[in-house]
């Protein structure tokens, strides 16, 4: 996140006093968004922090919103599972056709690379908590 600040306060700067555009650092505010994004999911997943409806969930008897805990579970794990596939699938083409970022020419699937890997991250994350929501211990 102070990676982010940084390069974001130095473009800033940058075009206010010169004139001057640092665009190209764009690409990597970008990459930290998504790799914060990311493990900010991973860690709200693992707490129990993540997004639910409070409405329905909070008037459930204990045994039903463990049922539905579990099911948020299950669906973030499926949803995950996808992104961490065709995430995959979409660095291994930006490798294999050698595609570059518009901004500095580096190999794009080093930046698309952290979706797949991250998405796992999640996932195993999910995958804990499910555990010990079923096992009794959280919801």
């Amino acid at each position: 996140m102070a990676a982010m600040a940084l390069i974001t306060a130095a473009n800033v700067v940058t075009r206010y006093l010169s004139n001057v555009s640092l665009a190209f650092t764009e690409e990597y505010s970008v990459a930290l968004m998504v790799v914060v994004a990311l493990l900010g999911t991973a860690l709200a997943t693992a707490t129990g922090r993540h997004i639910r409806i409070g409405v329905l969930v909070d008037g459930l008897s204990p045994a039903h919103r463990r049922m539905a805990e579990a099911a948020a579970m299950v669906l973030t794990i499926l949803c995950f599972g996808l992104l961490a596939w065709y995430g995959a699938r979409l660095t291994w083409d930006e490798y294999r056709f050698e595609v570059l970022s518009n901004g500095l020419g580096h190999p794009n699937w080093i930046y698309t690379g952290w979706l797949p890997l991250l998405s796992l991250v999640v996932i195993a994350r999910a995958a804990g908590r499910l555990a010990r929501v079923l096992r009794g211990g959280e919801w």
